[in-house]
């Protein structure tokens, strides 16, 4: 059975992930996102509302607690991504087979992890600034990359975030995949995943993500 740590690959991607998000903020506030926003001011704009949020909580940082960071990953961060195609992507041909039930358990487990391991990275990140790189998409295109640097000690990190184009109420850019040095993190995920689905069926993933979360809420 695949074990359910998470692999000191992954910790590093969300440490330096982290970094791009936390950066230093280049708009003149954090208003609300338009819907016709473009897709790297965006990423600009959300980097700026999470950096002024770990400044209001510096306090409790300090203190040791990772509830308030938590926070900020949730409310701010999670919302821009889109967990269902995270989620199907990572699980693969499985996901077609897998209930409604077992979907929706999927990917709060796979929420849950992926807030404390941020939340966790995010405690750490210092004096990061972050370079936007010039944006090739188009104004009609539904799916883009939005390319950037981080630049702190040592040499720039590359962190490139994969955006669709969501219709409808509450429309605008969602992440749903992200590069940190060439490397995308569903694809970090994908083996391990179905490692797991291939020892016991969904269901035996859906209880190793549990049982990490439940090992990851008792540090």
């Amino acid at each position: 059975m695949m074990k359910t740590t998470v692999p000191r690959t992954i910790r590093r991607t969300f440490l330096i992930a982290s970094a791009a998000l936390a950066c230093t903020g280049m708009l003149p506030g954090a208003n609300a996102w338009a819907a016709d926003q473009a897709p790297d001011a965006f990423i600009e704009q959300q980097c700026n509302q999470v950096l002024t949020e770990i400044k209001a909580n510096k306090q409790a940082l300090e203190n040791g607690s990772l509830a308030p960071i938590m926070k900020i990953v949730d409310g701010l961060i999670m919302p821009s991504v889109n967990f269902g195609r995270m989620t199907a992507a990572a699980v693969g041909p499985a996901w077609r087979r897998a209930t409604a039930e077992q979907k929706e358990k999927l990917q709060q487990a796979f929420k849950t992890l992926l807030i404390r391991t941020y939340a966790g990275a995010l405690k750490q990140v210092n004096n990061q600034t972050l370079e936007m790189r010039p944006f090739r998409g188009g104004p009609n295109d539904q799916e883009v990359v939005v390319q950037t640097r981080v630049r702190g000690q040592g040499d720039p990190i590359q962190i490139d975030y994969r955006l669709e184009r969501t219709p409808g109420q509450g429309s605008g850019w969602k992440i749903y995949d992200l590069n940190i040095l060439g490397v995308w993190l569903v694809d970090t995920y994908r083996p391990q995943f179905a490692q797991q689905i291939n020892a016991g069926g969904i269901d035996a993933l859906i209880q190793a993500l549990d049982a990490r979360n439940q090992a990851n809420a008792g540090q």
